[in-house]
């Protein structure tokens, strides 16, 4: 009927053509008319245009119901809990101060069997004031292998049959931040033989206890292993760090051993001390060549100074939100894979990590301060 309507309403309007004339235009007309009924006959009609949209907005409203279930079973699925763990032990290093020792504190509230190792007697004593009798302090220095060893086979001793439920690498140092120019290799040593090599040394020793109870290893990076932000050792350490706990992450898999890293963004802490950090960059200055100081300039660590002063707002003073990363990496039944803590690091330093390098080097460079002559070389 529609296709009948359609000859019916072309006939009205079509062309008046004469027999053996206008030919071409004869041809055109008939194609226009076919391409018109096609044209009608695929369009649809206001019932089924009605229908046509009715139908899309339910399927709007179930995707959309779709999203927000898996938000919720995502969310819930987050909240899920181990259970029993006052038999469970944690072994966490850089208890002196800082993240490690609010988290041995913390841990301790919950009824974990921590195991805290110290590089200081004082700072042992001080954590065990604070702590109940279940928490344990035990001296070490990750760079010393026979400490390592000692300290693995205590804890070993200690675990017994149960193993070790998790290990937190925590212990690092900041080491010299300045210009690579300034640099020597002894100034890279310090930061990667504590915060890489001394990492790797304390997981290969403690890696059978914690295979045994099929619990949980969580490395703390930082933020300066996704981008570096200065020069020194302590960039390249954490971006070891990084592969490190890919690979181990990976090689663990088969054993039920879930590996996860925490990158803090900056916080206020021992590590980060701007008194120290910039002790250490004075006595730099005074071992370099009157050609770098030229370049440099007398006034430039002030004025260093006053360009950090601006990114004071950057500093987390909660320590925290770390130990809560730590916590739901060991208490989780689906623990993350990635932490990263501090709104510095959500909103600013992992997502640019992301960005272009064009575009990484124009933000970064805009706090750097301007060499006096740089051409003097």
């Amino acid at each position: 009927s529609r296709i009948q309507g359609v000859h019916n309403w072309w006939r009205s309007f079509s062309i008046p053509l004469s027999e053996g004339t206008y030919k071409d235009e004869y041809h055109l007309n008939h194609i226009t008319r076919d391409i018109i009924i096609i044209i009608i006959l695929i369009r649809p009609s206001t019932e089924q245009r009605s229908g046509s949209v009715i139908h899309r907005g339910k399927m709007l409203f179930w995707v959309l119901a779709l999203l927000i279930l898996c938000g919720f079973l995502w969310n819930y699925k987050g909240q899920l809990k181990i259970t029993d763990i006052t038999d469970k032990y944690i072994f966490i290093t850089g208890c002196d101060t800082g993240f490690g020792n609010l988290a041995a504190r913390t841990f301790d509230k919950k009824g974990f069997r921590v195991i805290a190792a110290c590089l200081t007697e004082s700072g042992s004593t001080a954590l065990k004031e604070e702590t109940s009798e279940r928490l344990h302090t035990v001296l070490l220095d990750v760079t010393d292998p026979e400490s390592v060893k000692r300290t693995a086979q205590w804890v070993k001793n200690q675990a017994g049959k149960k193993g070790l439920w998790g290990l937190i690498n925590n212990a690092g140092v900041l080491g010299v931040l300045a210009p690579t120019d300034w640099l020597t290799v002894e100034d890279y040593r310090e930061p990667i033989e504590v915060n890489l090599f001394g990492l790797i040394s304390v997981t290969l020793n403690m890696l059978p206890l914690v295979k045994k109870a099929r619990g949980r290893v969580i490395n703390v990076s930082s933020i300066g292993g996704r981008i570096a932000f200065s020069g020194g050792g302590y960039a390249p350490s954490k971006y070891a760090v990084e592969a490190f706990n890919d690979s181990l992450r990976r090689d663990m898999k088969a054993f039920d051993v879930h590996v996860a890293c925490i990158e803090p963004g900056l916080f206020k802490t021992d590590l980060s001390d701007p008194v120290k950090t910039t002790e250490r960059k004075l006595t730099i200055w005074k071992r370099l060549s009157p050609d770098i100081k030229q370049q440099y300039g007398e006034g430039y660590i002030e004025k260093s100074l006053d360009k950090l002063k601006g990114t004071t707002s950057f500093v987390n003073m909660d320590l925290s939100l770390v130990v809560e990363c730590m916590d739901h990496a060991l208490t989780s039944l689906f623990p993350e894979t990635h932490y990263a803590a501090g709104k510095d690091a959500r909103t600013f330093w992992i997502p640019l990590s992301h960005m272009p390098a064009v575009l990484q080097d124009f933000l970064l460079l805009k706090q750097k301060v301007e060499l006096a002559n740089p051409k003097a070389v």
